[in-house]
């Protein structure tokens, strides 16, 4: 029997800039691994990747390495205090932030050889909806939008959704309320975006958790820290397990969707029993 266990991989996405997708993407995938999941991050914000550094993590190579075919997945890939791999994206490369669609393909592929390698990999990409970062979102079997209750933040948001959904046909989305004043104010806020959604385009999207505002998070990331790491006992560490809990407890996928996906094959042998 061939084997079919293959890795969850969740796209951690935003409308737009400094609403802290970052942030949630580095501390899910830190919350995952201290749950005993085997987790990478792969930082897909290629022109302005900051990944490492809120991980507090440095690596002499990044994605473009890999693109040049100069470094290996291996080799550019570096684990973390943490115990999360972190795949490095290029920082201040302008000729990276518009990468293109065989460039994407090059680097989905290339994880194909660690499948049995990991539970989990956490796709960081880049804010907006420019093509490549649509790629990559498509490629992932979860989709998490990074929101923050602010009229630019939702809007922006909203566009996003609308091109996964309306234009790319898109499912499993799910809305992360960030920085909000209280749990109830976030599922307030993704009742408001869902009405929105289910008026407009005829789709509904999902709800995880929401994470509250927390100035140790700020504190953290200030440390080069991950909250996790750095004030166990705050609300953000609280939020941010429990956005791993909740994730790992979400039904594995195992259906393929016919473009190109991480780990496709595998999600192929699953979904025929192989």
């Amino acid at each position: 029997m061939a084997n079919t266990h293959c890795p969850q991989v969740i796209g951690v996405a935003s409308g737009k800039g400094g609403v802290g997708k970052t942030t949630v993407a580095v501390n899910l995938a830190v919350a995952l691994s201290m749950a005993g999941k085997r987790v990478a991050l792969l930082d897909a914000d290629m022109g302005l990747a900051n990944a490492q550094i809120a991980l507090g993590s440095r690596s002499p190579f990044n994605v473009s390495h890999l693109l040049a075919g100069e470094k290996t997945l291996r080799e550019i890939m570096v684990r973390t205090e943490d115990g999360v791999i972190l795949i490095p994206g290029a920082s201040g490369r302008r000729d990276m932030a518009g990468i293109s669609e065989a460039q994407v393909n090059t680097i989905i592929h290339s994880f194909d050889e660690m499948a049995d390698e990991l539970d989990f990999l956490i796709v960081d990409v880049a804010a907006g909806i420019s093509p490549s970062v649509m790629s990559f979102l498509s490629a992932c079997h979860r989709r998490y939008i990074v929101l923050r209750d602010e009229p630019s933040s939702i809007a922006d948001a909203y566009g996003t959704i609308k091109v996964m959904t309306s234009e790319l046909g898109l499912d499993e989305v799910y809305l992360i309320p960030n920085m909000v004043s209280s749990q109830a104010n976030g599922w307030q806020l993704y009742k408001r975006m869902n009405e929105v959604c289910t008026r407009f385009l005829s789709r509904s999207v999902n709800y995880l958790t929401s994470v509250e505002a927390d100035e140790l998070i700020f504190a953290a990331l200030r440390k080069y820290k991950p909250v996790l790491s750095f004030a166990q006992g705050s609300s953000g560490a609280r939020d941010f397990r429990r956005m791993a809990e909740l994730s790992i407890e979400l039904e594995p996928a195992t259906h393929a969707h016919g473009q190109t996906q991480f780990f496709f094959q595998r999600l192929l042998d699953a979904e025929q029993g192989a």
